[in-house]
């Protein structure tokens, strides 16, 4: 009897140190995933600290007049747990998994295979700034303003329809008679030409000119656009200065909030009636508002840093639907004068259960 004891204690004891063995090799294997949580919440009414540690405004105006604000209107951001220099543990991803305000992703989603880090800050970075006048336009125009939108062809695919027709530089002042004042609206003239030959008019080197580009088909997942092989940006001449300042966030995640909080920097009364307003979303000139990455991670950033309500995005309400924390009202929206409604509406205390919500947008 005793030996049988002495048998089983000895297996228990060998089973637990393979256990330690295990746990402590799984700890330091790499891992193919890293972790999404939520990151710091920014109110664009309020400061941040600069570049040299002073607070200063993440809005600032100049050249019209400004207005009080009050309550908040919050962006909110996702931190990154591992890179490929380092991934989380298997321990780490054990704790994630279980908490649901963080979430387990493949690494090649966050770091594409051959990006190093330093590169995905840079291309963020990028992102935000684009973001940034996008969002300052989106507002302006909004608000009446002249933005004097131009669009500039940045390159051009080699064998694609536009080689040899257009030029790096070239702005491109109307398409088929119709003016363009956006990259956005330039793609759609395109599609809406079925694969016709569309007239460009072109400003280039100060001289005007016209070329014949006859769009290419692309089909991917059932889908065909028509393409001339060209990258664009669309540059801007404000008729006021608005700097937005934001250090060590990238993406262009922050452009919705960043284009109300300007609104209501321009405008006077509260633009939120002084409630704690949380939101994410891109946005474009002409106001729409697109989709974004850890959604659910910036729901639970926002309610922890005390917003009462949520702007998302309508195409990523799929993602919100069942992974609401509680004490969070979620709005769904699709373009900025939608978010300009429901701020309306909550500025008035009215029925904010009246506006549209992910579960019925879900459901569409």
């Amino acid at each position: 009897m005793d030996r049988t004891r002495s048998v089983k204690l000895g297996l228990g004891v060998w089973a637990l140190v393979v256990a330690l063995i295990a746990l402590v090799v799984l700890t330091f294997l790499p891992t193919p995933y890293v972790i999404q949580r939520p990151g710091p919440v920014y109110d664009t009414l309020g400061t941040a600290a600069g570049a040299d540690g002073e607070q200063v405004p993440l809005i600032k105006v100049e050249g019209a007049e400004t207005y009080e604000t009050g309550g908040a209107l919050d962006l909110t951001t996702v931190q990154v747990v591992g890179n490929r220099e380092r991934t989380p543990s298997w321990f780490e991803l054990a704790l994630a998994w279980a908490d649901s305000s963080r979430a387990v992703v493949p690494i090649d989603s966050v770091f594409p295979q051959g990006q190093t880090t330093e590169e995905r800050d840079e291309r963020n970075a990028t992102l935000m700034v684009d973001s940034q006048h996008e969002a300052t336009a989106a507002a302006l125009n909004e608000l009446g303003y002249d933005t004097g939108a131009q669009v500039t062809v940045v390159d051009v695919v080699e064998d694609a329809p536009a080689e040899g027709a257009l030029e790096p530089e070239d702005v491109i002042t109307a398409v088929d008679g119709t003016a363009v004042t956006s990259a956005t609206q330039l793609r759609e003239a395109i599609q809406d030409a079925g694969g016709a030959a569309v007239t460009l008019s072109v400003l280039r080197a100060g001289a005007e000119t016209s070329v014949d580009v006859t769009p290419q088909e692309s089909t991917e997942g059932g889908v065909t656009t028509w393409l001339i092989g060209v990258t664009l940006r669309t540059d801007y001449e404000f008729e006021i200065d608005v700097t937005l300042q934001l250090d060590n966030v990238g993406g262009p995640s922050a452009g919705m909030m960043f284009a109300l909080g300007i609104i209501d920097t321009l405008t006077p009364g509260e633009l939120n009636g002084g409630e704690n307003v949380a939101g994410t979303g891109t946005i474009d000139a002409e106001g729409t508002v697109g989709p974004i990455g850890g959604i659910r991670q910036k729901l639970y950033g926002a309610r922890d840093a005390g917003a009462a309500y949520f702007l998302a995005p309508q195409s990523n309400c799929d993602e919100v639907v069942g992974h609401v924390p509680d004490g969070l009202t979620v709005i769904s929206t699709a373009t900025l004068e939608e978010s300009l409604d429901a701020l309306e509406v909550i500025a008035d205390g009215g029925d904010v259960s009246a506006l549209p919500t992910c579960e019925l947008a879900a459901a569409k």
